[in-house]
């Protein structure tokens, strides 16, 4: 069976996109934690990060690094925390969360989908990433 994440990177379902190559995807949560939550999968659907090919597990955190500093900028957030649950959708993900301190990393702190925001948040982030801003 086809995921939402799988169905999101073909663009069958409408997403905030970020950063987009051949393999990976990162989009805005939907219902995120703290504004600017980010999303980071691989695009060949695969349900437990643990068993990813070597190639694909290897690929995964240098593309997820590449929004960080996006984040960073937008968001004015102390670090970006890296969360695998993996348990919400069966496809593999990481969860880039803005953070100030370690209790922001906490999935009851998640908000309603708000559109209009994730889009502002979407074009903020996808103009950090190409004026080349961050670290």
């Amino acid at each position: 069976m086809t995921t939402l994440f799988s169905r999101i990177a073909r663009g069958e379902i409408p997403a905030e996109k970020i950063l987009e190559d051949d393999h990976y995807l990162a989009f805005l949560d939907i219902r995120p934690i703290r504004p600017g939550h980010t999303l980071v999968i691989p695009k060949k659907e695969h349900d437990y990060i643990f068993t990813l090919d070597d190639a694909t597990l290897s690929g995964l955190l240098p593309f997820a690094r590449r929004v960080v500093p996006a984040i960073e900028q937008v968001t004015g957030c102390r670090r970006v925390g890296i969360m695998v649950a993996g348990l919400e959708v069966p496809h593999t993900h990481v969860h880039l969360v803005p953070m100030n301190s370690v209790s922001d990393l906490n999935f009851a702190l998640a908000g309603e989908d708000r559109p209009e925001e994730r889009e502002k948040m979407g074009r903020k982030l996808r103009a950090a990433l190409s004026s080349g801003s961050g670290r």
